[in-house]
């Protein structure tokens, strides 16, 4: 049996962040020794370095959107980057970076999964719902916006990436760990009815029974995607991060999340983002997103 390729894809830019230093989140992940770890997992691991774009020119919100050009340009290098390792029958790694970038390689593996003519599934691991518009923003930072635009609400150059709107549509998200939604984003996730499993649901039913429930219908003709906001988990074990929020999942439950979606043994794309060093303790906050990955990656206690 020939290993699974992984392949790394550094992309250093907080340009839909609201707080700088999401940019040194891919080489905090590289120094907190993902590679050795992968490898370690079985996997043949290939780091691509990292991608280039424009620099982060800080401007206020232009017609509801900060730095629209430039996460324009960030994602489509994401895009093209993603695409082709799926192409290549890699594994695809992004190593963010910001939230906003999950547009350039959810339209990569929408498209994908298209050419195979395989289903999606997205697991959106996060804090927040990203569900933001124009009109809905109290801030214009993109990072909170991409899974509207993913979903056909947002502008052209970010809702055509993959040359096809909307890219994917609000049923293949499962969004868990939510706990922080904006005011006039609330009616916005409602209304386009994406699968969310908050944190009071988590706290209801145990994380097993909501991984049961988000994992519902996976199958081997299935993509699954994970796009993990390493705001997801709670800031007192991860503080790296620039928006944190109390009252998230615990290092047990973040594993068992992890090794339930291991166990499946369907995950074909990953994105680790918002991993902020400037507000971390001594890398901490990386070396847990490492630690969680391999369990992603079927690192468990016991031969199972």
């Amino acid at each position: 049996m020939h290993k699974q390729t992984v392949s790394l894809i550094g992309v250093p830019t907080d340009i839909g962040a609201g707080h700088r230093g999401a940019s040194m989140g891919p080489e905090a992940l590289r120094v907190a020794n993902l590679f050795a770890r992968l490898e370690r997992c079985g996997l043949q691991v290939v780091d691509r370095g990292n991608l280039q774009g424009p620099l982060n020119p800080w401007q206020p919100p232009s017609e509801g959107y900060r730095h629209l050009h430039e996460v324009a340009a960030w994602n489509a290098a994401v895009y093209t980057a993603v695409y082709q390792e799926l192409r290549a029958g890699c594994l695809p790694i992004m190593l963010g970076g910001d939230h906003c970038l999950a547009i350039g390689s959810i339209s990569a593996v929408a498209r994908h999964c298209e050419d195979q003519g395989r289903s999606l599934r997205v697991l959106w691991l996060d804090a927040h719902t990203d569900f933001n518009t124009a009109h809905a923003t109290p801030s214009g930072n993109i990072h909170g916006m991409p899974v509207a635009c993913l979903c056909g609400h947002g502008p052209d150059e970010l809702t055509r990436l993959n040359g096809s709107k909307p890219a994917t549509r609000p049923e293949v998200f499962r969004q868990i760990g939510i706990r922080s939604v904006d005011a006039a984003e609330k009616q916005l996730v409602r209304e386009a009815s994406v699968g969310i499993f908050d944190m009071r649901r988590i706290d209801e039913v145990g994380m097993k029974r909501v991984m049961e429930e988000a994992l519902a219908g996976v199958d081997a003709n299935t993509h699954l995607h994970v796009s993990f906001d390493v705001d997801f988990l709670d800031p007192s074990i991860a503080p790296g991060v620039g928006t944190t929020v109390r009252g998230g999942p615990n290092y047990r439950e973040a594993q068992l999340c992890m090794e339930m979606i291991a166990d499946t043994g369907c995950l074909a794309s990953l994105d680790i983002v918002e991993l902020n060093p400037a507000y971390d303790k001594r890398n901490q906050t990386a070396k847990l997103a490492v630690d969680l990955v391999e369990s992603l990656f079927g690192k468990s206690t016991l031969i199972r």
